[in-house]
């Protein structure tokens, strides 16, 4: 019987630009760890994209780490460890993030994009609610 995921954008940075949706579903169980299916959409009037991949709790709370290191205007890559899609945020100005389809493709997607002022506030909101939402799943 399929199971009814649902939508959460973990992060929708950069006024739409560049998300990561994150879907709350059954979890796909590879030894102790849990992984959810996830994609991470590009959309600008030049090039849309997205590419999938999968996240675990652990990954979630790195997000949280990325946003501190973001909030101390220091770059963040996530998810890290090379199995999967990731992204590298830059905060300067204009904010950077590229978004790379590695070991996959080993295509990159670079995109300077204008932030509002409460951009990390938002993600750190967005981040609770599908920490929430992955919990009543697990």
């Amino acid at each position: 019987m399929p199971h009814l995921c649902a939508r959460h954008r973990l992060k929708e940075l950069f006024a739409c630009q560049v998300e990561v949706v994150v879907l709350t579903c059954e979890p796909l169980t590879m030894g102790e760890e849990r992984y959810y299916a996830a994609e991470i959409v590009l959309k600008s009037d030049f090039v849309n994209g997205r590419v999938g991949l999968q996240v675990s709790l652990e990954d979630l709370d790195e997000w949280e780490r990325c946003l501190d290191a973001l909030e101390a205007e220091a770059g963040a890559e996530w998810p890290t460890g090379g199995r999967s899609a990731w992204l590298a945020v830059v905060p300067e100005d204009p904010v950077e993030v590229t978004v790379h389809d590695s070991p996959s493709t080993q295509i990159a997607v670079r995109m300077p994009i204008d932030v509002a002022s409460d951009w990390l506030e938002e993600n750190r909101l967005r981040l609770d609610r599908v920490q929430k939402a992955v919990a009543t799943v697990s």
